[in-house]
């Protein structure tokens, strides 16, 4: 495959595969059941599970599952921080308020906050779980369409 070319004019009504949306993404975990309460403390629903194996959450209900998470054991190793892979999911909050109380929850929860960022388009708190999964909780500003070329910003944010 060659490199691609981005045409910013082009929509995914005119692409030949037209993607819609990112519909859900699959993690692995070392224990499905700390990372089932983690979910939740974050807002997912669980919504079905595969005996020890699978669980399934969704965030709004709008879809059949929007997050699974997939037992791999105890011993599984984490990738190397240098490899090629998934670097963070982002999580898209109603407000600048659910972000900082978001803070406020994992914090007394006793979660691993790794960062914040004001990206101009949207203020961003970085958290692991507990396979050390990067996650960012993020929520756009007011206003973001007419500021898409400010998406490449990356200056502090202070969502106390």
């Amino acid at each position: 495959m060659g490199d691609a070319t981005t045409d910013t004019t082009e929509t995914s009504e005119t692409h030949p595969i037209a993607p819609q949306e990112i519909g859900h993404v699959v993690l692995r975990v070392r224990d499905l059941e700390r990372s089932t309460r983690f979910y939740e403390l974050l807002g997912f629903r669980k919504v079905g599970q595969i005996g020890s194996m699978m669980a399934f959450f969704t965030c709004t209900g709008e879809n059949h599952h929007d997050l699974a998470l997939q037992a791999m054991g105890p011993t599984a190793p984490s990738p190397p921080p240098s490899a090629v892979g998934l670097y963070h999911v982002a999580i898209r909050l109603p407000s600048d308020d659910h972000v900082r109380r978001a803070f406020h929850e994992l914090v007394n929860a006793g979660a691993d906050i790794v960062g914040a960022s004001d990206h101009g388009v949207s203020h961003s708190l970085y958290i692991t779980d507990p396979d050390g999964i990067e996650l960012e909780l993020y929520a756009d500003v007011p206003g973001w369409s007419e500021l898409g070329e400010q998406v490449a910003t990356i200056r502090p944010w202070d969502p106390r």
